[in-house]
């Protein structure tokens, strides 16, 4: 698990409705990354990625531009230690 790394991120602007989540999704499974994203009250959209590192910030780099209807205005990621999360999924 050396190679692996965990991004935990916060997505703001107009994320929700656009089908921000579901690209998320079929993205990080596209590049075998493990996590899940979720919808927040405050209209942010949190999420969770965990791999190898390349295709973790593959993710990050992603969620500053997001599906095609959103418009992203800022991505804050904290890194850390993987908790070894299996498969990629939404929260709801």
């Amino acid at each position: 698990m050396a190679d692996r790394t965990r991004a935990h991120v916060y997505v703001t602007g107009r994320v929700q409705g656009v089908f921000y989540r579901a690209t998320t999704r079929d993205e990080a499974r596209e590049r075998g990354v493990d996590g899940w994203v979720m919808n927040l009250e405050d209209g942010r959209v949190e999420a969770v990625f965990e791999g190898p590192a390349e295709a973790v910030e593959a993710m990050v780099a992603w969620c500053h531009e997001g599906s095609d209807r959103a418009r992203v205005e800022d991505v804050d990621a904290e890194y850390g230690d993987p908790e070894g999360l299996d498969g990629f999924e939404i929260r709801r």
